[in-house]
């Protein structure tokens, strides 16, 4: 199929890696105008990039000064102060720290609350890292972790000696007060491990389009301030500091401080998480595959508006599609294309995101090839998809069959990869392509990332039955003209 190379769907964690490289790639993003990095998204070209800390910060200071923190701000830092902490992934057998991100007490237990993917490396090869925490009032300590949330990226940690004076925490927003759009709210962590720092910015309501629901917070985040708390203006947590966009400016999200109460009530009941938590991940992941095959599969297909050919395309209540085409007045194969995908997806590790679906297809038009051209160029397009494979999964397992639906007849291959440390969990990739015409055809592709085996057979058979052929009604022209 066609390659396109989109960057306007992706978001980043807010996790900080260690110094120079965070220095580095935040030169990057300030000299571009925006607001994070990310530890776990694809590596950024640095070539331009200093390797002087002078030089990376002198694109900020270029810019125009920030105005400053109104007495709000300066005041709910002040109360929070002593709640906040920055949370160090370490190696175990040395203190060099591996990530590090931010947290905050909440209630009266002694819990923190952090990200997941913050403690991610501690939840899954425990014996390789460790966990600590630095206050801002200088307090310091080791860590334990006690559960999670992958999907909601929640987690829950304890000091292993309580601090004393006890801390009392932070208190959560109730689930019933509603905000409304435009309020202030204060953002706190530790961006690029420089110091515990609020931001201040807007509450602009939940992500629309978002398959869990996600704060909108116009706000610039950092990395380093993931799993950071952010503030009403009574002081109480209404969201957890979690991503930003790198395509935009002050566009950051929180998760709802909805989702913490049951976790915090699972793991006031918790012990430590001594071995690879892959057990539990995987039970959270067949929870979250489970909803959201459910989800999908209960909406219709919408049509692509070929007069012709019925072709899948999804709804866009938790996807966004986008669409482009080959120049006008092209030589030679002509195409329209859809993208659809999900803006959101569960992060396993650094190396793994999943439980997320997409939906593409192409439309080709020949007739400026000839049939033996066109029937040559379908099938390379075809046969230059990559499926399934690599460290986290099993090399893809393909079946290619010929099926018919609807009138119309397709070549379809089916893959599936199993994930390796998720027992249960597959990726699944289902491509199609029509051929009904010598010169005029379909390609589409529908993946889904980390569902059960019956979820997948559902999914591949409910996108081949979204396929269908309508043959265009005969006009006067083309009719064939009555026997004198």
């Amino acid at each position: 199929m066609v390659q396109m190379n989109d960057d306007r769907r992706s978001a980043v964690f807010l996790t900080k890696p260690h110094w120079v490289q965070a220095v580095r790639r935040s030169a990057v993003v300030w000299a571009c105008g925006l607001a994070a990095a990310s530890v776990h998204a694809a590596t950024t070209g640095l070539a331009d990039a200093s390797d002087s800390p002078l030089a990376a910060v002198a694109p900020a200071e270029a810019a125009s000064a920030p105005k400053p923190v109104s007495s709000s701000a300066q005041q709910l830092y002040e109360q929070a102060r002593h709640q906040l902490v920055q949370v160090r992934t370490l190696l175990s057998g040395q203190g060099s720290q591996s990530t590090v991100g931010s947290g905050f007490f909440v209630g009266n237990g002694g819990l923190i609350v952090t990200n997941y993917h913050v403690v991610s490396q501690v939840a899954l090869q425990p014996q390789r890292y460790r966990l600590t925490y630095a206050g801002a009032d200088g307090r310091e300590g080791a860590l334990d972790l006690l559960a999670f949330d992958a999907a909601h990226d929640l987690a829950v940690v304890r000091p292993v000696e309580a601090p004393r004076p006890a801390i009392a925490g932070l208190t959560v927003r109730p689930r019933l007060a509603a905000m409304d759009k435009g309020e202030r709210i204060y953002s706190l962590g530790n961006p690029l491990d420089v110091g515990f720092a609020v931001v201040e910015g807007t509450y602009n309501g939940l992500v629309e389009r978002d398959f869990y629901p996600t704060i909108f917070f116009s706000g610039s985040l950092n990395p380093g301030m993931s799993g950071g708390p952010a503030l009403d203006s009574q002081g109480q947590v209404m969201g957890v500091n979690v991503a930003t966009r790198l395509d935009g400016q002050q566009v950051s999200f929180l998760v709802p401080s909805d989702f913490l109460q049951d976790l915090l009530a699972r793991a006031t009941k918790a012990v430590p998480i001594r071995q690879p938590a892959y057990a539990e991940l995987t039970h959270q992941l067949m929870v979250h595959q489970d909803g959201l095959t459910k989800r999908f599969m209960a909406q219709s297909w919408r049509s692509a508006g070929h007069p012709s050919y019925r072709i899948p395309v999804p709804q866009e209540t938790f996807m966004r599609c986008w669409g482009s085409s080959s120049q006008p007045h092209a030589k030679g194969l002509e195409f329209e294309r859809s993208d659809c995908n999900m803006n959101q997806s569960v992060f396993v590790s650094g190396g793994l995101n999943t439980g997320n679906l997409s939906v593409r297809h192409e439309i080709y038009d020949g007739s400026k090839l000839g049939a033996w051209r066109f029937a040559r160029q379908h099938s390379l397009s075809f046969r230059n998809e990559f499926v399934g494979g690599g460290r986290q999964r099993t090399a893809a397992q393909c079946s290619e069959r010929f099926v018919q639906h609807d009138g119309l007849d397709m070549r379809a291959v089916l893959c599936m990869s199993a994930y390796k440390k998720l027992p249960g969990l597959y990726d699944l990739s289902v491509l199609v392509a029509t051929l009904n015409a010598d010169t005029a055809g379909v390609q589409g592709r529908f993946d889904a990332r980390g569902v059960g085996f019956d979820n997948a057979l559902k999914l591949a058979d409910f996108y081949l039955k979204g396929y269908g052929w309508t043959p265009a009604p005969k006009t006067a022209a083309t009719a064939t003209p009555a026997s004198r």
